[in-house]
């Protein structure tokens, strides 16, 4: 039966981001279930319809190239994952290509890597390429650049793609659709295990129920996908996380059907800026500050002044974000500092008009200023 909340979230959405798993699309023998995919093409082409917005971030093609290769398993090396990304890629968008195309939509094919999120400009040229497309008939599909892809410039996996594809727009609604059936309350396999229909605060005690475990084919497990729901909600929009197994999943999920687990979004809606800032990019240092200086900037909105950072950790320069940390440990929030490392370790517990040092390496009185700080917590 429909749920009024998730109606009334369905009625909310412009944009709906699909991330689609590798074992939702693979056959037992790795090749690519094109029923499937063709079922997917189908209930997009219904979204697109209703007069929202629909991007795609597929996984499977590096499932669709073991297949393709002949491989029998999963590579563990690097250079073999890319040559089996670079054949599966190919034959993934050409099968949505066809299938869309039944409906007088094509495939868009975008494929990034981190640095394509971690860089301002490269950033916003994702979001305008992207909003662009949605002005046609067409179906953008994103994945990671597998091909290219190496440790430092990696997602890691598909679900953080699909946060920060998500965050991109506002009123929007990320839909993960995976092998299981939702958020449960037990472990996998358990059939005493049930589904959690609405989860309006992703506290501690949920984050415990997720497991590490994986799919065969898949990078990711409830842990990951938690991450980026968190990432998601905490901007002010919401989740679902559903089976695309299920015959006609996303045509239940658009019709507000109770099923798979909705994430309810937090009551606030971050501005494009903050999320880049905030929930995008990861931090390359970190400052320690004190309770007072946490205080000037969760509850009377003030820059981060040198005099309340009491120890600076990681190398940075001058405009890279840090992550801002409270007496307690805990990240708070985060910042693009006017410093580098070197430089604010010393200033570090004094102002910077005390010092008496030159104006010009030390021309500012803020090392975060308000304007590219984000509370995250």
């Amino acid at each position: 039966m429909p749920s009024q909340i998730r109606q009334q979230v369905i009625q909310s959405a412009r944009t709906v981001v699909i991330k689609i798993g590798t074992s939702v699309l693979a056959n037992d023998d790795d090749s690519l279930d094109v029923s499937r995919i063709a079922s997917i093409a189908e209930q997009v082409y219904r979204i697109r319809q209703s007069g929202r917005q629909v991007v795609v971030v597929s996984s499977g093609a590096v499932g669709a190239g073991i297949g393709l290769l002949g491989l029998k398993e999963r590579p563990t090396d690097l250079p073999h994952l890319q040559a089996a990304a670079a054949a599966g890629q190919a034959h993934l968008i050409q099968l949505y290509n066809d299938c869309l195309e039944t409906h007088g939509y094509r495939a868009a094919q975008l494929l990034l890597t981190a640095n394509d999120f971690r860089h301002r400009e490269r950033y916003l040229n994702v979001r305008n390429t992207l909003n662009t497309l949605l002005e046609y008939p067409v179906v953008p599909i994103v994945n990671e650049n597998d091909t290219v892809s190496i440790s430092g410039i990696q997602f890691g996996d598909n679900d953080a793609l699909a946060g920060m594809v998500n965050n991109l727009f506002d009123r929007s609604l990320l839909i993960v659709l995976s092998v299981i059936d939702g958020l449960l309350d037990g472990e996998p396999g358990d059939p005493e295990a049930k589904v959690i229909p609405l989860v309006r605060q992703l506290d501690d005690e949920l984050l415990g129920l997720a497991r590490s475990t994986k799919s065969r084919r898949g990078t990711g497990g409830m842990r990951t996908k938690l991450a980026a729901v968190r990432r998601v909600i905490e901007v002010g929009e919401n989740v679902i996380i559903a089976n695309g197994r299920t015959p006609g999943i996303l045509d239940q999920v658009l019709a507000g059907e109770e099923t798979g687990t909705l994430f309810l979004a937090h009551d606030r809606n971050v501005p494009a800026w903050k999320r880049w800032i905030g929930y995008t990019i990861e931090p390359a240092g970190k400052l320690h500050v004190d309770a007072g200086a946490r205080r000037a900037l969760t509850e009377q909105g003030r820059s981060l002044l040198s005099i309340g950072i009491t120890r600076v950790e990681g190398e940075f320069d001058k405009g890279e974000l840090v992550s801002v940390i409270a007496p307690d440990g805990e990240e708070f929030a985060r910042g693009l500092t006017n410093y580098s490392n070197g430089q604010t370790q010393h200033l570090a517990g004094q102002r910077v008009s005390s010092l008496g040092t030159n104006s010009e390496e030390f021309p500012y009185d803020e090392v975060i200023h308000r304007d590219n700080l984000a509370v995250i917590r």
